[in-house]
């Protein structure tokens, strides 16, 4: 119970930074050719970048990566930017 109570409290404070995140992820989304990508390509690009971003701060107060239900809880809430 401790573990998803800790994962909503550190999803609370990521939240704002997943908006941050959100614009980053847009503007890396670009071709080889240097052309912004569109359609599935920009999809899969984002949906990527989104899960790597939030892999890396899925971490909880004691400085342990997240397991289990408390980290798929943290990446839905990462990932939807909410």
């Amino acid at each position: 119970m401790k573990k998803i109570v800790l994962a909503a409290i550190v999803a609370t404070f990521a939240a704002g930074s997943a908006f941050a995140q959100d614009a980053s992820c847009d503007s890396k989304a670009v071709g080889k050719d240097g052309k912004p990508l569109a359609g599935a390509a920009k999809t899969s690009f984002m949906k990527k970048c989104m899960a790597d971003a939030c892999a890396t701060k899925a971490v909880g107060s004691d400085g342990k990566p997240l397991a289990g239900a408390a980290k798929t809880s943290f990446m839905k809430k990462c990932e939807k930017g909410a």
